[in-house]
């Protein structure tokens, strides 16, 4: 994975290491900044960080792994799971990994998802858009050969894409959408006060651009050779489903007849 940083011989430092281990910080202090915007405990989640931590790798690797499953390099050792240079992962199971250790920890204190998910929302398309730099740094995410006049190459000679192909910049594409989403609901968010509505809008703009963008993707999976549809596309369209259900259900707690009312109704304090 590449470029790397060698301060000294024999120590290498990963660019893809440093931008996700300056995501995982960004997000807990994306969390502890929304918190008294949003009315929730910032502490929920610090007191918990390491658990965050471990279920996020684990099931980030092992989710990966599993959709690669036709590559043996990936399951022929454990050392190869838990050390490796690719830096590969799943989003999906990083996902996957830190609700588990969040819902388990709402069932403990009696909470409820609402409570959190603007914040919540926010703060992960926020890491998004620092991570598909790292992610377009080190090669984990490219696009396939297009000739749409927006393309880029890779011309390193350990890059996983061949010298000189010109293919399209899905990372980059990422990373500005998740941006722009971040910024417009950030600045939405100030007034914006309905419990749920900035988070669930949020999370379904993030899952429509990974269902449109990912058949760009270079990269194949295991579920893609059989569906056509990638890890990350299979798990947008069931959040979509789900968000969109919250937002029918927080219109109709609201009791509003008409749209139009329930947006109005949603900017006053």
């Amino acid at each position: 994975m590449y470029p790397v940083f060698e301060p000294f011989s024999g120590f290498i430092i990963y660019s893809f290491g440093i931008t996700l281990t300056i995501c995982f910080f960004s997000f807990i202090w994306m969390i502890k900044k929304l918190s008294e915007r949003f009315g929730y405990n910032s502490y929920f989640f610090i007191k918990d960080i390491v658990w965050y931590f471990l279920s996020i790798f684990i099931f980030s690797r092992l989710f990966y792994i599993i959709s690669q499953f036709n590559n043996l390099m990936y399951i022929k050792d454990a050392y190869g799971f838990f050390i490796m240079s690719d830096y590969n992962f799943s989003l999906v199971g990083a996902v996957i990994g830190f609700l588990i250790v969040f819902i388990i920890n709402l069932k403990l204190k009696k909470e409820k998802f609402i409570k959190y998910v603007d914040g919540l929302s926010i703060s992960f398309i926020f890491i998004l858009s620092i991570g598909f730099i790292g992610a377009l740094l080190g090669g984990q995410v490219y696009g396939i050969e297009t000739n749409l006049g927006i393309e880029i190459t890779y011309k390193h000679p350990f890059s996983p894409i061949s010298n000189g192909i010109e293919i399209f910049p899905l990372a980059i594409i990422y990373s500005i959408s998740f941006f722009i989403i971040f910024s417009t609901l950030y600045i939405l968010s100030m007034f914006i006060h309905i419990k749920g509505l900035i988070g669930y809008m949020g999370l379904i703009s993030v899952s429509c651009i990974f269902l449109i963008f990912d058949f760009f993707s270079g990269k194949h999976d295991i579920l893609k050779n059989f569906l056509g549809l990638t890890f990350t596309q299979f798990f947008s369209i069931i959040l979509i489903g789900f968000c969109v259900k919250q937002l029918y259900l927080i219109f109709k707690e609201n009791d509003e007849n008409s749209f139009k009312k329930f947006i109005l109704n949603a900017f006053k304090k």
